[in-house]
């Protein structure tokens, strides 16, 4: 297999080799499949009556709330794709690559101590730049979308004061973070010359782990606060529900989710023997009792059927996939030429560019991956459907898609390559999900919320 990769990779490696004609192409046709799709939804989102399965849940006014706000969303994924796909062409066209590389190397050259001006320092200072820059020309379409979009819909909770303070604590945690793990990356990639992805993938697993320890005492209280859950119906009934299936439950915590939105949710996260379960505050908020715990029976059902194992496995053999064929890639001269790097071949352009070339390939694993998470997403459904939930979980989901005006119907095509996880009219026939009596009553602060349910 090796050998073949780089006979293919020879073939590649040849002088003028069309490799930003291919790259741009890419990517241009991505975007436009991709709006194709978002064409196809944007005809469902017009319909005037609600699915069948909802017609006694959903009243009339929401659910043309519902199809105004997605038609809002999609028209701004085409307009932000569209300005994405400026700036991609700009940056090739204009060569901001190797312009951004010489600028961020006479930096240190002027700047910084003489120790500091090797290769992986020049990276890490190229690397943060190019962050930052990507991050400013993408700040319209966030502010756009949160306080015009999200704001026209009810759907905001944030202060332009919080949506400053959490820009500068990414961009904290970025400078923080990314130049110890960038000089790791590097480093092994340096000393163990092509041979370096099973090294490489052994980092990158030891990484994952250390973000889940220290993600939820160092990371997560920077933008929210975790508090235990009180003593009470709901923390007895979950801490049974964990004890009945062998769930290594640690502490069970409430996140202040409102904060910023009315947006619900729950989760678990951890190492495998000592997991933690975060409820949303808008959850308990919103649901009875029964309903979280349902909705819990689903998060856990995930564990219980082995899910995250499986993906976590898979996640594994694609950085093993992506680092082998980057071993092989690595020194193609033709891809740096093409790009304006004729003389210098730092190994971080050199991963930049042979990501940009592998997108088609993602993409594919992106569409195989979400059809693989809905079928987790049913399983899931169903174990906790099993173990008594049925009615409590196609409840809460119900009051969830109201609060939340979710997409409540979808085109085929376009929820087959976007979405990870079913929309709400295929979860209740799975369910067997049959309304004798509204569920849920349509509050006149319908709306203020953040449009997704991630359950």
């Amino acid at each position: 297999m090796l050998d073949l990769l780089h006979r293919l990779a020879r073939f590649l490696d040849r002088p003028l080799f069309p490799w930003k004609k291919l790259i741009l192409g890419f990517s241009i046709g991505q975007y436009v499949f991709e709006s194709f799709l978002s064409l196809r939804q944007y005809q469902v989102l017009r319909r005037t009556k609600p699915p069948s399965v909802l017609e006694k849940e959903i009243s009339q006014e929401t659910f043309d709330k519902s199809q105004a706000y997605g038609r809002a969303k999609q028209e701004f994924e085409i307009i932000n794709g569209l300005w994405s796909q400026i700036q991609n062409i700009a940056f090739v066209q204009l060569d901001v690559l190797p312009k951004l590389w010489s600028w961020t190397g006479d930096l240190l050259l002027k700047y910084a101590p003489a120790r500091f001006s090797g290769e992986i320092s020049h990276s890490i200072v190229f690397v943060l730049a190019f962050v930052f820059i990507q991050q400013i020309l993408s700040l319209p379409g966030s502010i756009y979308h949160t306080f015009v979009l999200e704001e026209k819909f009810g759907f905001n909770r944030q202060t332009p004061k919080l949506f400053v303070t959490d820009l500068l604590k990414t961009n904290m945690l970025t400078v923080a973070l990314a130049p110890p793990f960038l000089a790791g990356f590097l480093s092994i990639i340096k000393k163990t010359g092509n041979k370096f992805f099973f090294w490489l993938w052994l980092f990158t697993a030891g990484l994952q782990m250390f973000m889940m320890t220290i993600y939820p005492t160092l990371i997560l209280p920077l933008f929210n606060k975790l508090s235990p859950l009180e003593e009470g119906k709901l923390k007895t009934q979950v801490e049974d529900l964990a004890k009945r299936l062998k769930f290594p439950l640690h502490e069970l915590y409430v996140i202040d989710g409102s904060k910023r939105s009315a947006h619900s949710n729950a989760y678990f996260f951890g190492l495998p023997w000592k997991k933690h379960i975060v409820i949303y505050d808008t959850l308990i908020e919103k649901s009875e009792t029964e309903e979280v715990v349902a909705v819990l029976g689903h998060e856990l059902g995930h564990w219980s059927l082995g899910h995250t194992t499986r993906l976590f496995g898979i996640a594994q053999l694609h950085f093993i996939y992506i680092y082998t064929l980057f071993s092989v890639f690595i020194n193609n001269r033709s891809l740096y030429a093409d790009f304006g790097f004729l003389t210098e071949h730092p190994i971080i352009i050199g991963f930049i560019l042979f990501s940009d070339a592998l997108s088609p390939m993602d993409t594919v694993i992106k569409l195989l991956m979400n059809v693989l998470s809905r079928k987790y997403e049913f399983q899931a459904d169903a174990f906790a459907r099993n173990l008594g939930y049925s009615t409590d979980l196609a409840k809460s989901l119900i009051k969830l898609q109201i609060q939340n005006l979710s997409t409540m119907d979808a085109d085929w095509a376009y929820a087959t390559y976007h979405f990870s996880h079913p929309h709400l009219s295929e979860r209740l026939k799975a369910l067997d999900w049959t309304s004798s009596e509204k569920v849920a009553v349509d509050e006149p602060s319908v709306g203020k919320t953040t449009g997704r349910d991630e359950l």
